[in-house]
Formats: structure tokens, C-alpha cells, sequence
């Protein structure tokens, strides 16, 4: 079942971008990161928007988050960890934490506990794609694309032009 085609896809890419700048009062102070690897896709699509609509080019860092899994084991980690590249101080910023999914909560929490170990932002907000339920932690997204109510065994998959060939969302069982 597909949720956003290409041209939906883009609207909401639209929207987040300017719920991020409306939440932030302006792009001053802001810094967008992208958790890998799919929010780095996302945040490259709204960093472009943003600059579209603001004229200003924020940056943007990539965050792995790997290492800081709870529901990896060693040698997991040790073998998918890419590296976090963020060449800005994220200190007394505003972060926009940018992922394509929200699910449990396992990958925000290892998000927040990553970033504490690069600086101490002013803020951190979290805007993702879906946001799908089922959470196993107490985090939610400051704004969602899209919420859709899924049973465990449903799977959503989101798919970039840029790594995919196409835009969109997708619902299958």
C-alpha cells in the first residue's frame, strides 16, 4: 500500500522544513542532524528546502548512533558503525534530529545519549517522516509527516530518490 507518493513525499518534506523554522523562531541557532543512515537522506532534502525558503545554508552533520544501541550486541556494533561527521559546535545550538521513521524509541534515546557525548545543545527536537507507534520508550516526535497506526508485523519502508531511485512511503504486511 503506498502512504506518500513522490509528490506527496515532497509537500511533507515542505511542511517539516517550515514546522522546523516556525518551531525555532528563524534558522538563527539552528543545526540540523540526520541519524543514519535514512535521516541523513531526510535532513539533506530539508536542509535544501530550508535554504529555499530562508535563503540561509544550515548545516548539517551526520550522527551514528550505533554504538549507543541497547538492543545490539558488541560485535553488532563494532561491525555497522560508520562514524558520526559533524565538523560544527553543537553547543548552545538548537538541533533538529532528523530520522525517516519513528518506531520504539531505541533509536532517539541512543540519539540523545550520542549527541550528549559531542556537546550540550540549548535544545533538541525531533522531526520524523512516519511516525509509526509501538513505542518502548517515552519519546515522541516534536512533528511527524505522517502517523500510521501499523500492527507489529505490518513493515514501512521509506524510500529516497537519491538512494532508492524514487520518493516514497510504503505499507506492507
Amino acid at each position: 500500500m503506498i502512504v506518500l507518493n513522490r509528490e506527496e513525499m515532497r509537500r511533507t518534506v515542505m511542511r517539516l522544513s517550515m514546522e522546523i523554522i516556525e518551531k525555532n523562531k528563524g534558522a538563527d541557532g539552528l543545526v540540523l542532524i540526520g541519524i543514519r543512515p535514512r535521516g541523513v537522506v531526510l535532513a539533506r532534502k530539508m536542509q535544501r528546502e530550508i535554504e529555499r525558503i530562508e535563503g540561509v545554508r544550515l548545516p548539517l552533520g551526520a550522527l551514528d548512533i550505533v554504538r549507543f544501541r541497547d538492543d545490539l550486541n558488541a560485535g553488532e556494533r563494532e561491525a555497522q558503525f560508520a562514524g558520526s561527521e559533524i565538523d560544527f559546535s553543537i553547543d548552545g545550538k538548537n538541533v533538529a534530529l532528523i530520522d525517516d521513521i519513528m518506531f520504539t524509541g531505541r533509536t532517539v534515546r541512543a540519539a540523545v545519549s550520542a549527541l550528549a557525548e559531542i556537546g550540550k545543545p540549548q535544545t533538541i527536537r525531533l522531526y520524523t517522516l512516519i511516525d509509526r507507534g509501538h513505542r518502548e520508550l517515552p519519546f515522541r516526535p516534536d512533528s511527524a509527516g505522517k502517523t500510521i497506526p501499523t500492527s507489529s508485523g505490518e513493515r514501512v519502508r521509506v524510500r529516497f530518490l537519491e538512494t532508492d531511485g524514487e520518493d516514497s512511503v510504503t505499507l506492507t504486511k
